[in-house]
């Protein structure tokens, strides 16, 4: 193979986790949109949704696309995303933050396990110690700084909410396989908004503004977490494996934590910052464990249309 050859396989090699990276650090900023916010988290979800569609819209046909006919998988994934954002936010009602977002960061790990039943892509032999290497490190930074207690009942919503997580990425991932990141993408959010706005009706929480600066967080969100992390995400999802992308994942409460550090003056314990180094090691074993050909033909298609 000549030298061109080789450096093309390598970049295949790293682009979806690079892009995974880039997404997982992108929705990092998704609870402090949430702290923010002055709608409800779940009006909030649904305006960052509702707003996300335009943008995606003119990404598509910004990079030479189209909206397609509706994605199936893309649609399954995203009522999946919609509910796991549901659940997560109604698990904050009786649980610390610490503790749901653990538990839900669980949810990224298992869609290894997952793909490797379903999909029958098995995952690397350095991926268990990476994945538990990484959810003690996620542990520790959830609840190092927090001595709030959880909450059976919460606890339960917020398993469920990891048990979406997984089920979106698995979708997300097979819907990639014949179709443009941006154009499933676009198809979830759609499912991701009717989900939010049935969740927020449950929810009794209000759905208009009191002010126009009321929509200044969500349209943050629904570009910064939503166009941008999500884009990453989906488009990294499908030239990434499976095991590798739920490790990747789990840079999420690493970056949110950093970014809380400084704007709400959360200083890091040290119980925090040895799990954030705990998350890094993870992630570098994983992604040192897990070499993967380039994309198919059919992927390479997909991601220029």
């Amino acid at each position: 193979m000549s030298r061109d050859g080789h450096n093309d396989e390598a970049r295949n090699r790293w682009l979806g986790p690079l892009m995974m990276m880039g997404g997982a650090s992108a929705i990092g900023f998704a609870p402090i949109g949430m702290r923010l916010s002055e709608f409800g988290p779940q009006a909030t979800a649904f305006w960052r949704f509702t707003f996300a569609l335009p943008i995606l819209a003119i990404l598509l046909y910004a990079f030479g696309g189209r909206i397609g006919r509706p994605s199936p998988m893309g649609l399954v994934a995203g009522v999946f995303f919609g509910l796991d954002i549901a659940f997560w936010h109604a698990a904050l009602e009786y649980t610390s933050v610490a503790q749901a977002t653990f538990l839900v960061n669980l949810g990224n790990v298992s869609v290894g396990l997952l793909a490797w039943l379903v999909l029958k892509e098995r995952p690397s032999r350095l991926w268990p110690a990476a994945a538990m290497i990484a959810v003690c490190g996620a542990l520790l930074l959830s609840l190092g700084g927090d001595g709030e207690g959880g909450s059976l009942r919460g606890d339960a919503l917020a398993l469920i909410a990891a048990v979406m997580v997984s089920l979106y990425l698995l979708f997300a991932k097979i819907a990639r396989r014949g179709e443009s990141a941006l154009n499933v993408l676009f198809w979830a959010t759609v499912a991701e908004a009717t989900v939010a706005a049935i969740a927020t009706a449950g929810s009794g929480e209000r759905f208009l503004p009191e002010t126009p600066v009321w929509f200044l967080a969500p349209l943050a969100l629904a570009v910064i977490a939503q166009s941008i992390g999500q884009s990453l995400i989906v488009g990294g999802v499908g030239r990434t494996p499976a095991a590798l992308a739920g490790v990747l994942m789990l840079l999420q409460p690493l970056m949110g934590s950093l970014i809380a550090w400084p704007l709400f003056g959360e200083t890091l314990t040290r119980l925090q910052i040895l799990g954030a180094g705990l998350i890094l090691i993870g992630v570098w074993l994983a992604g040192g464990g897990n070499g993967r050909p380039a994309p198919s033909s059919q992927d390479s298609k997909a991601d220029r249309t």
